[in-house]
C-alpha cells in the first residue's frame, strides 16, 4: 500500500470537513503533571461518534457511491467503532448498512449503530469470527464487503494525524493504539507527508499481541486469543499491508496490561474529565509504563474514542 501524499490528505480533509470539525488538540496541565511531561491529547472522542474511524468511513463510503457501480447495500464487520463510521457515512446516502458484530458486544455500541440505521448481526465469539461471517454474508446477500483496513479509511484516518501535528507544536512522540492498524498507519502517513521527525509509537494490549509479536518477527504473526478491555485493539490476525507500514515506520510497539488500560482510563477522568474507552486509554498507559524515558519531553497521545459501556466504566471508576 502506498501512504497517500499531502495533497491527498489535504483534499480529505476538504470532504471530512462537509460533515464534522477538526477535534480539539489539548495540552492538559493536569494529565502533563501526572507524566512529568508535556502531554498534547488529541481528542477524537470529540467527533460525532466519539471515535476517529469516522473519518475513514466517510472518504471511503464517498468514493464508493461515487464509483462506477454504487452497490445497493453493505456490510461490515466490527466492535463498534468502525461500525459506527461505516453506518454514519452510509446513512448520507440512504445506503442500506448490515453490521455484524461478535456475541458479548458492548450493548450501548450495538445500540448506537442501530440508532443510525445499521441492520445488526450478531455472530462469532470475536472481531475475527464476526469478519469471517461478515465475509461469506457479502458474497451470499450481494452486498459490498467494507474491509476494516483499506488505504481509503488510511487517508481518512491521516486527515486527524495532519490536525495533530500542525496543532500541537513540535511533539517528539505520538503514541497511538494499534486495533487493525489504520490508526497508526495514518499518524506514519501524515507524518512522512508533512517531513516531520515525529517518533510513531504503536501501542497494543498484553492480552492482544499480534502487532507486537509481528514487529519483533518482522512479519505477521497471527495469536489464538484477543481478549481485552480494550476492545478497539482485540485484533488476533493482523493485516499484512498493515504490518509492512507499521514495521518499516514505527519507532517500536508497546505493550500493556488490563491493568494499565483500566488505570489510563481513569486518570483520563480524573485528569480531563473525559471518558476514554479501553483502546482510546491504552496510549496514555504506554506514556506512563515508559515515564521515566519521556521525562520533560513534549508528547502527544491520541483518545481515540469515548465509547464504553455505563456499567463497565462505573466498575473501572471504582
Amino acid at each position: 500500500m502506498t501512504l497517500p501524499r499531502l495533497e491527498q490528505i489535504e483534499e480529505t480533509a476538504r470532504l471530512i470537513a462537509t460533515a464534522m470539525k477538526p477535534t480539539p488538540e489539548i495540552c492538559w496541565a493536569t494529565l502533563s503533571r501526572r507524566c512529568d511531561a508535556e502531554v498534547w491529547v488529541k481528542h477524537e472522542n470529540h467527533t460525532p461518534i466519539g471515535a476517529f474511524k469516522i473519518r475513514g468511513g466517510l472518504v471511503y463510503i464517498h468514493n464508493l457511491i461515487h464509483g462506477e457501480q454504487p452497490p445497493a447495500g453493505i456490510i461490515a464487520a466490527t466492535r463498534g467503532n468502525h461500525g459506527q463510521s461505516i453506518a454514519y457515512a452510509a446513512r448520507r446516502y440512504a445506503l442500506e448498512t448490515t453490521i455484524v458484530v461478535p456475541h458479548g458486544n458492548s450493548a450501548e455500541t450495538n445500540f448506537a449503530m442501530q440508532a443510525l440505521g445499521a441492520n445488526l448481526l450478531v455472530h462469532g465469539h470475536d472481531f475475527q469470527a464476526a469478519l469471517e461471517y461478515a465475509t461469506s454474508q457479502a458474497a451470499v446477500r450481494k452486498l459490498a464487503m467494507i474491509p476494516s483496513f483499506h488505504e481509503l479509511l488510511v487517508r481518512g484516518v491521516a486527515t486527524c494525524g495532519l490536525e495533530f501535528l500542525r496543532g500541537a507544536p513540535n511533539l517528539e512522540t505520538v503514541y497511538v493504539p494499534v486495533g487493525l492498524g489504520s490508526g497508526i498507519c495514518a499518524m506514519i502517513a501524515a507524518r512522512e507527508a508533512l517531513g516531520r521527525t515525529t517518533k510513531v509509537v504503536g501501542v497494543v494490549a498484553e492480552n492482544a499481541p499480534a502487532y507486537a509479536l509481528s514487529y519483533r518477527a518482522g512479519k505477521p504473526i497471527a495469536t489464538e486469543s484477543a481478549t481485552t478491555i480494550a476492545d478497539g485493539v482485540a485484533c488476533r490476525v493482523p493485516d499484512m499491508q498493515a504490518v509492512e507500514i507499521i514495521n518499516r515506520y514505527a519507532e517500536r510497539i508497546v505493550e500493556v496490561s488490563e491493568a494499565e488500560i483500566r488505570a489510563a482510563m481513569r486518570h483520563y477522568f480524573t485528569d480531563t474529565h473525559n471518558v476514554a474507552e479501553g483502546a482510546g486509554a491504552v496510549p496514555l498507559a504506554a506514556l506512563l509504563k515508559e515515564s521515566e524515558a519521556t521525562r520533560g519531553r513534549r508528547v502527544g497521545l491520541v483518545l481515540t474514542g469515548g465509547n464504553v459501556d455505563r456499567t463497565v466504566f462505573a466498575q473501572i471508576l471504582r
